[in-house]
């Protein structure tokens, strides 16, 4: 998508974001309540039309018909009929499709098969928001949007959606997924991109955009009352080294692979073992903060 812009009421809550999903990957959609994440995602999936702006899914038109079979969709808030089991439901679901997935795999995988004969209606949160997963890809679609796709489950059926969406990606399915969860991301996005008041503020692999917001600190164990002289000679200039208290070490400077070594060379050479060995970095989480000033939930 190019220039994309949605306006309610005169304010635009999308403002001119573009972004690019690369075949086969993940992609996390991230940004606080109100960036414009929901609608960028229900303008994809064809539900609302952009003010202006370019969008392409799959090469056409996200309103046209033809898409309808090559994408998946699980929306904030699951919606089916009300009256039909759970396991009729995702049956009839899959008969629309060529070459569905099995849905007594799925109903397994998902931990839905105690409530398989149970109706929609009486379904719990949880068990609903799994089925409405399950509805999302029976299809096998080359392309899946989820929105919010772990909110309100327990720590079990959060990670049976997450190995489930690295099984779609590993059969080449492109996943967009919007989230409040920074591991989660962290787990399974090829890219994030942050969102802020309609806008793209930043966009990358985890690795780099943690790794521009890098501290600079390693810290270790080791015996007490090494000769630090010898270690900073080894260090890059720009590098600092203490120990306080004592038997723990802090190196401050650009950390990289060879500050690690000529650290654990430095103990090894005086007898002594570096441990517990941590490079302090940016989390996502703080850089989410950094760019947008709010908590992600």
């Amino acid at each position: 998508m190019t220039g994309l812009v949605k306006r309610y009421a005169g304010r635009a809550v999308v403002d001119g974001l573009s972004l690019r999903v690369e075949p086969g990957t993940v992609l996390a959609l991230l940004g606080p309540n109100g960036a414009g994440k929901t609608t960028t995602v229900e303008i994809c999936e064809g539900f609302r039309t952009p003010d202006e702006g370019t969008v392409r899914v799959l090469g056409r038109d996200p309103r046209d018909p033809a898409l309808r079979p090559r994408v998946g969709v699980m929306p904030q808030t699951a919606g089916a009929y009300p009256g039909l089991r759970c396991g009729e439901l995702l049956r009839l679901v899959a008969a629309f499709s060529a070459h569905p997935l099995d849905p007594a795999m799925l109903l397994d995988r998902l931990g839905l098969r105690e409530v398989e004969r149970t109706a929609f209606r009486r379904l719990s949160g949880g068990q609903q928001q799994r089925l409405s997963l399950a509805l999302a890809v029976v299809g096998r679609p080359e392309l899946v949007f989820l929105d919010e796709p772990t909110a309100g489950l327990d720590p079990a059926a959060r990670h049976a959606t997450w190995d489930l969406v690295r099984a779609l990606r590993a059969d080449g399915a492109t996943v967009v997924l919007t989230t409040h969860l920074m591991d989660e991301a962290e787990r399974l996005a090829d890219e994030v991109v942050i969102v802020d008041g309609g806008r793209v503020v930043a966009a990358g692999t985890v690795d780099a955009l943690t790794r521009t917001g890098a501290v600079g600190q390693l810290r270790f164990r080791a015996t007490a009352g090494l000769d630090l002289d010898q270690l900073l000679t080894a260090l890059p200039e720009q590098c600092t080294a203490k120990e306080s208290p004592a038997g723990a070490y802090l190196v401050e400077g650009h950390i990289d692979p060879q500050v690690l070594a000529a650290v654990t060379a430095w103990t090894a050479e005086q007898g002594a073992m570096a441990t517990d060995l941590k490079v302090e970095r940016k989390t996502l989480e703080d850089v989410f903060l950094d760019l947008t000033g709010r908590e992600l939930r």
